[in-house]
């Protein structure tokens, strides 16, 4: 028998048979090295993209050990989306099916409240939820944990995007502190290792990916003319068309000349730079990680802290004074194994930079012959589109009124809705372009918390 069949391990006989009657034969990667700990009741934090079978990772262990007989809710799993809870509450009771009378409920946002007080008033064994309603059902005293024996948190980099941490910290803060807690995320920002030191107890890492490595940048330095550098700077962006890219440059008045200049050019450009206002850089920074913006033009003071995922490009719109500073400024690119590249300008006169970075980094560099560029196409249009509604943390809005008000009747997909952030005055919503005009009319006409905001879309 292979080690990666499902048979190796301690599984309820009845869970086996149903596994083998669904086709299911070899564990993936994720589910290989997850289920061993996982069944021995240990907590594991994996990274695991959507696809890559870590439903029924954690979806096994919780039937494993459930208890039919007692008619309590045992297990929590929560998702960022309505229809990734619909999707893992299916995959559950397939799982499921050799297990007679074993309750699954379901409780989103943007679903009819009714329905889901009758369901919890009949009781269930395991809850698949949003954040934003499982945190309603709560705080009206409908929704007891405390039987709790599993937590699951799937995609929780997703859940952190949308804003959920402190409902996500709230919600667990209900449950037996001596449950297993199972943690699925696609990546690991600090925000995921900070989220399992809240959670999680000595927990087992699992991965099946490769990690950062320099060999995922490939860096290449650019001769040019002093009167050249806006020139070249867009035609590396129409040769490359990155859907993110950070142009760093040394002074303020710089950095807010080249971001006019490129959106003067149809490049959607935003600068962010010490002279501006809290609540200016607040919403640039927003829109650059929410993805509504695709190059956002910085220097080095202002960066600082900037943690966006997937950055596919930096561009040295000059070269930094300290060959330590452009280390850094590289290395924001090609992170959790997505490939980068670190494109650099200088004229003849800097030529002596270039030296302190190659001994510095201790290797070779390479050329870039701007002659080479060719435009590849209209400037990128960002993915995503900002809207902007005029109440925050200080009106009581939390992400899952502004999902719920979203994906309601005739609202949009939840697969539609990126980034919410919240700030004391203000929240902010990423939807995908082709939805905008949609969530927009829905936010507008809509209430949030019964409430009517003024709400507006970014440009």
């Amino acid at each position: 028998m292979s080690s990666n069949a499902f048979a190796s391990l301690s599984l309820d006989p009845a869970l086996l048979k149903n596994l083998q009657g669904l086709g299911y034969k070899e564990m993936t990667p994720i589910q290989a090295q997850s289920l061993p700990p996982i069944l021995e009741g240990k907590d594991v934090i994996a990274k695991a993209k959507t696809g890559s079978g870590k439903t029924a990772a954690f979806a096994l262990g919780l039937l494993n050990k459930l208890e039919v007989k007692r008619f309590r809710i045992q297990t929590l799993v929560m998702c960022p989306t309505r229809e990734l809870a619909d999707q893992v509450s299916k995959e559950i009771r397939r799982l499921a099916r050799a297990i007679h009378n074993i309750k699954v409920l379901t409780l989103c946002g943007g679903m009819p409240f009714g329905p889901q007080i009758g369901s919890l008033e009949h009781g269930a064994h395991i809850v698949v939820g949003t954040p934003g309603r499982l945190l309603e059902h709560l705080d009206k005293g409908r929704l007891k944990l405390d039987d709790i024996t599993t937590l699951v948190l799937d995609e929780a980099d997703r859940m952190l995007d949308m804003g959920f941490r402190d409902d996500i910290r709230h919600i667990a803060s209900q449950m037996p502190a001596n449950r297993q807690t199972l943690l699925f995320s696609a990546t690991y920002p600090d925000e995921i290792q900070s989220l399992s030191a809240d959670f999680q107890k000595q927990p087992v890492s699992v991965s099946v990916e490769s990690v950062h490595s320099e060999q995922n940048i490939s860096q290449l330095f650019y001769q040019i003319e002093k009167h050249e550098r806006v020139k070249t700077l867009m035609a590396l962006l129409s040769h490359h068309r990155p859907q993110s890219t950070v142009i760093f440059c040394n002074t303020k008045r710089q950095t807010q000349d080249v971001a006019d200049e490129l959106q003067v050019n149809g490049f959607h450009a935003l600068a962010i730079h010490g002279d501006m206002e809290q609540k200016e850089r607040d919403q640039v920074l927003v829109r650059f990680a929410n993805q509504s913006s695709s190059i956002l033009v910085a220097t080095d003071v202002a960066a600082r802290g900037l943690d966006i995922k997937d950055l596919e490009a930096v561009i040295n719109f000059e070269l930094s004074r300290d060959p330590e500073v452009h280390v850094h400024r590289i290395g924001r690119t090609g992170r959790a194994g997505s490939e980068g590249v670190a494109l650099s300008l200088y004229t003849q006169s800097e030529t002596y930079k270039l030296e302190e970075i190659e001994d510095y980094i201790n290797k070779p560099l390479s050329w870039g012959n701007p002659d080479d560029l060719v435009d590849n196409g209209d400037p990128v249009r960002p993915p995503m589109v900002t809207l902007q509604i005029d109440g925050g943390k200080k009106s009581k809005v939390r992400p899952g009124d502004i999902l719920g008000a979203l994906t309601g009747e005739h609202g949009i997909e939840g697969a539609h809705v990126g980034k919410i952030d919240i700030f004391p005055f203000h929240a902010y919503v990423a939807v995908k372009r082709a939805s905008a005009n949609r969530a927009l009319k829905s936010l507008q006409q809509g209430k949030i918390k019964g409430r009517n905001f003024k709400v507006r879309k970014l440009r």
